[in-house]
């Protein structure tokens, strides 16, 4: 009986850290173009939309037009679009976006199976090798460079345990025998 109070225990609280390193990572996560939002209004079933953000970062939203999106949190479109449908079009309105799918993010270099993968919140340079295939013979594990997305011309040395964003891109060096 302890053990499984014990092992209830235990999941339940990997499975809130989970949640709540998720729901960090919504908070922090800045939109950007090759994002897919999904955005809903409660009791408004005509206000749902579900869009992919092109490279001008605007979205053409019921009632209020172009909106600019990309360099903003959820939680911020979520105000935006609250304060435009206030008072006009609705009393209160509910809004709610939600990612559903992260721009991707790139690995060059020494994998298996380089290119463009989908990038999840948390993600680190070892779990995107892991999804590129692993790293091939002639890898030099300790020479990784990383792009960050907005400053695609700095070099960053990187390790396995750095954390990766959307949009990033990531190069694993040859080593030289």
């Amino acid at each position: 009986m302890n053990k499984i109070f014990m092992k209830m225990t235990f999941f339940s609280l990997f499975m809130m850290s989970l949640i709540s390193i998720n729901v960090f990572a919504e908070e922090t996560y800045l939109l950007g173009p090759g994002d897919k939002v999904a955005i809903t209004v409660f009791g408004e079933d005509d206000l749902a939309i579900e869009t992919l953000l092109g490279s001008s970062g605007n979205i053409n939203y019921p009632f209020l037009g172009e909106v600019k999106v990309t360099g903003l949190t959820v939680k911020q479109v979520e105000q935006v679009i609250e304060q435009g449908l206030k008072g006009d079009y609705l009393v209160r309105p509910n809004v709610y976006v939600q990612v559903v799918e992260y721009r991707p993010f790139y690995i060059l270099g020494e994998v298996k199976q380089p290119g463009g993968y989908p990038y999840q919140p948390g993600m680190t340079v070892n779990q995107a090798v892991a999804l590129a295939g692993g790293l091939t013979e002639r890898a030099d594990d300790n020479e990784i460079s990383l792009f960050k997305e907005g400053d695609k011309g700095i070099k960053n040395k990187a390790s396995f345990a750095y954390k990766v964003n959307a949009g990033d891109t990531i190069t694993i060096d040859p080593r030289f025998f």
